[in-house]
């Protein structure tokens, strides 16, 4: 393996420098660190990660604890996470927290306590007060995706305004028979971010002077396959059907499209759907939706857990509701009601 050495002679430089110009900590100038550079480039020389930290105190590790890596949402924000991360020379570790009680005290009471992340990344994720307590006493910075928990950092998204917004559009359109595919309660978890989308919803309506109806509510669990079985259920119904869907979630509004198709109704002429998530799918199947931006989401969780990093005695940011950016993206699934 190359040593430092080798890179400083080629250089022409000190080791020291060498550790500066690759370290990015203390000032070398441009032009020593572009030699450096280059002569590491050529020599093939990585910085030894744990050499790095037993000189800095850092391991140049976050962790990230998400509930589900198979579902597209948590994968997308992950995504983000990661490219942000990496740009900056980090590496991360993920650890997937589910529901099960044991499992989660070996990560809070074990895992995050061997000293081997320098920050802390929650997505989505709705922790207990014990488990708050030992995030604080890592004494790390943690930055929270979802919320609110007043003991972390969080960055939100106002899911109430956000299926007000999605319900309102639907309004705007003429629709008054407006059903919702949403979650039942084994998939209500962390946040009850499907509660809160309900809620939203039924503001809506009730703002319209809409009653609302329990026969236009359908659970799903949040995938294409729950919102196609959901949508067969209300546009199968007796009793009328109704003339728009609103989907707590793009894959399930994808769903609702593809059972809409499979019974012979026309989208938007006889049923307008609209999600919320901004899926990557969601152009293809001109989708209208209210998109959350995750892959920026990530971004900015890894922007905020450096930003702590490199300022440690800037004062913590406050949990500010509403925080994260959503927009209305209208595409061909919606339309004005036909009279």
């Amino acid at each position: 393996m190359v040593s430092i050495d080798e890179v400083a002679r080629a250089a022409g430089v000190s080791t020291a420098t060498v550790s500066r110009a690759l370290s990015g900590r203390g000032h070398v100038s441009v032009a020593a660190k572009a030699k450096v550079e280059a002569a590491a480039k050529s020599l093939g020389y990585v910085v030894s990660a744990s050499a790095s930290s037993l000189a800095s105190g850092r391991t140049r590790n976050i962790g990230v604890l998400v509930p589900f890596l198979d579902r597209w949402f948590f994968s997308t924000v992950l995504s983000g996470i990661a490219s942000a991360l990496m740009r900056r020379g980090y590496d991360i570790t993920l650890y997937s927290l589910t529901a099960d009680r044991a499992e989660r005290h070996d990560i809070f009471d074990t895992f995050l306590r061997r000293q081997r992340v320098d920050g802390v990344i929650a997505i989505s994720l709705e922790l207990g007060e014990e488990e708050t307590e030992r995030l604080v006493e890592l004494d790390l910075p943690v930055i929270a995706i979802g919320g609110p928990n007043p003991h972390l950092t969080t960055l939100t998204v106002d899911d109430v305004a956000v299926a007000r917004l999605a319900t309102e559009h639907l309004l705007a359109l003429g629709h008054r028979e407006i059903a919702h595919i949403g979650a039942s309660p084994e998939f209500d978890i962390d946040f009850h971010i499907p509660t809160r989308r309900r809620q939203g919803f039924e503001q809506a309506l009730a703002d319209a002077g809409i009653p609302v109806r329990p026969s236009l509510f359908e659970p799903a669990d949040f995938t294409i396959e729950g919102g196609f079985r959901a949508a067969k259920q209300l546009l199968g119904q007796p009793g009328g059907r109704p003339t728009a869907i609103f989907a707590a979630s793009d894959e399930m509004a994808i769903g609702a499209l593809l059972a809409a198709r499979d019974l012979g109704y026309r989208v938007p002429e006889d049923l307008s759907v609209i999600g919320i998530d901004g899926h990557e799918l969601g152009e293809f199947f001109r989708l209208t939706t209210v998109d959350q931006f995750p892959l920026g989401q990530g971004e900015r969780a890894a922007d905020a857990i450096l930003e702590a990093l490199e300022s440690p005695d800037a004062e913590s940011p406050t949990h500010r509701p509403g925080e994260l950016p959503y927009e209305l993206i209208v595409r061909g699934s919606t339309a004005r009601l036909a009279q």
